[in-house]
């Protein structure tokens, strides 16, 4: 059985062990020397808004599609984080405010983002990848969230990752609550995750096809588990006590949950 220890992480909360993440914490440290305005691009969940609070540690934050908040925020303030810029509904009308009042301002936007008025206020510009394509952070990432999770839950820093397929739909944001349900359900009781699954199904349930829609939630874990354990449709059909026949049956219903085995 495989133990991941969580261990402290850097205050920045930005992890740098791959080439791509130190490099765009390289060009985050040289903009906390600068007095120059930054856009920061990026999927959701790479790390973007923890680049901006390092460069620009005591502004206020704004999300861009709350644009009459970020108005009146504009009004009192000489540097602000601007998330989301590539969602505002007058980017010209933005940029027109800050230009007048010489704010700075580090920004943030969906990868790729670009516009005639943002390339304008922007003189550096530089994107995060997403998750998949800096496979070194992952494991940093998960001893971090581990450590929340230990300090959330009042449980040790270790986990339990055998068998542990990060999901990086998201990057750290789907990453995250994953480690954190895995983290809570790594020593659940027989009897607290039948509650789990009973207050689930409390809100599914109301047709009179329950039963069979239904039942793809015990059946999938327990075909997907005795596969990774087993390694063959025969000898986990032998284990179930299941015909052959039956356990592909089973398998065919549920093809789009267990495509990965």
């Amino acid at each position: 059985m495989v133990q991941v220890a969580a261990a402290a992480v850097d205050v920045t909360n930005f992890i740098t062990t791959s080439n791509a993440s130190s490099e765009a914490f390289k060009t985050a440290t040289l903009l906390k020397t600068l007095s120059v305005n930054a856009l920061i691009m990026g999927e959701e969940g790479v790390g973007k808004k923890s680049l901006a609070s390092f460069i620009l540690p005591s502004a206020s934050i704004v999300d861009a599609s709350h644009f009459d908040e970020l108005l009146v925020a504009l009004k009192s303030v000489d540097e602000i984080i601007i998330t989301n810029i590539d969602n505002s509904p007058n980017i010209k009308r933005l940029i027109d405010i800050i230009n007048a009042d010489s704010i700075r301002v580090i920004a943030t936007s969906k990868q790729s983002f670009s516009n005639e008025y943002i390339d304008e206020i922007f003189s550096v510009k530089f994107d995060i990848p997403p998750l998949k394509e800096r496979m070194q952070d992952v494991e940093p990432l998960v001893r971090k969230f581990t450590m929340e999770a230990s300090l959330l839950f009042g449980g040790d820093e270790k986990f339990n990752i055998e068998n542990f397929k990060p999901d990086l739909s998201q990057n750290a944001d789907s990453l995250r609550r994953q480690v954190m349900i895995s983290y809570l359900l790594q020593d659940v009781k027989d009897f607290e995750l039948m509650d789990i699954i009973e207050n689930y199904l409390y809100s599914k349930m109301g047709t009179n096809s329950d039963y069979r829609n239904l039942i793809y939630i015990y059946e999938v874990p327990l075909i997907r588990a005795g596969l990774k354990k087993f390694k063959s449709q025969l000898q986990l059909s032998d284990k179930l006590g299941l015909n052959r026949n039956t356990l592909r049956k089973k398998i065919a219903e549920n093809k789009q949950y267990l495509k990965d085995n």
